[in-house]
């Protein structure tokens, strides 16, 4: 009888470095990251940006103190639209990009030939809480689009909107997403950091700065750990495990609609007899009859919050 391996989960692995306000993470997702792409065919510039954007909302999520998610858009103003990440508390991630229909995308384009062509893309990082508090409404920050890279962007934007240094090493292909995210903790109560935590941080981030991108697509994160901070004392945590979830149900869709209201969803019904929505992130279709589009107007209830920038957002 032949012995089968079971899949290597998607790991991300905390540590810190010892005597040192200086925190990490390596994140290495595949699993996840294959059932995303199986949903859609990405060109392989968009592959790359969407993979990055992944294990980056993966990284900064784990650091997050409450409950609820994290959405990281960028909008764009070229062939390229939108790109959407979203990961919970719980490290259970969903992502899309939507493109222009029929635009030609080489095989070599950058960040800003995708999202940027006018100088008008935005990057946007939401806190929904999972609770809210009658009242509350989701957190949002908004950019422009700052950097070359999405590491870049992503290093510009905790610097400008936390006031914290963060340094991030992404890379994505057709299999695997890993990143690397290096952080200065801030002193407590305001005091100035003694110069042996800025060599500190110096030195690791120099370290880190030595990690090419293929190295990172090629090696897994225990070897990457061992051969990047050998030299480091290190407190590793246990390892949390990335999955891929969809938060869509017919009742979420069906808020949706409710948004459009009622006038609008009946000019649909007699165009097309019913309306139908798929999930731009899982693919599940919903198919609502003029009888269920009824019932979604006979309570006017209150709908559910929906974060702009997809269709399927809810």
């Amino acid at each position: 009888m032949i012995e089968t391996i079971p899949p290597i989960a998607d790991t991300l692995q905390k540590f810190m470095v010892e005597n040192a306000p200086v925190r990490g993470e390596f994140v290495e997702i595949s699993s996840t990251w294959r059932q995303v792409q199986a949903r859609s065919d990405f060109p392989a510039p968009v592959q790359v940006l969407l993979g990055e954007m992944l294990s980056a909302a993966a990284l900064l999520s784990a650091n997050l103190k409450f409950n609820g998610a994290i959405v990281m858009q960028i909008y764009g103003d070229g062939p390229v639209r939108l790109l959407v990440v979203e990961c919970d508390a719980d490290l259970r991630l969903r992502a899309t990009a939507k493109m222009v229909d029929g635009a030609a995308i080489p095989e070599d384009a950058t960040l800003q030939q995708l999202v940027n062509v006018e100088g008008q893309g935005r990057f946007a990082i939401t806190l929904d809480p999972k609770d809210k508090m009658p009242g509350q409404k989701s957190y949002q920050g908004i950019v422009p689009l700052d950097g070359d890279s999405v590491a870049t962007v992503i290093e510009n934007y905790m610097l400008r909107s936390e006031q914290l240094d963060t340094k991030l090493w992404l890379a994505a292909d057709g299999q695997v997403s890993r990143g690397l995210l290096l952080q200065k903790l801030p002193t407590e109560g305001g005091i100035v950091a003694p110069d042996t935590d800025l060599e500190t941080w110096n030195r690791v981030s120099m370290l880190g700065s030595t990690l090419q991108t293929k190295e990172l697509l090629d090696t897994d994160i225990q070897t990457l750990m061992q051969r990047l901070f050998w030299e480091e004392t290190l407190r590793v945590f246990p390892p949390q495990h990335p999955q891929f979830h969809c938060s869509c149900s017919r009742e979420k869709v069906g808020n949706m609609l409710k948004m459009l209201g009622q006038e609008e969803i009946e000019s649909a019904l007699k165009e097309l007899g019913s309306v139908a929505v798929n999930c731009d992130f899982c693919g599940e279709h919903y198919d609502f009859d003029p009888v269920d589009c009824a019932q979604l107007f006979v309570v006017d209830a209150p709908a559910e919050t929906i974060i702009p920038g997809s269709d399927a957002r809810h």
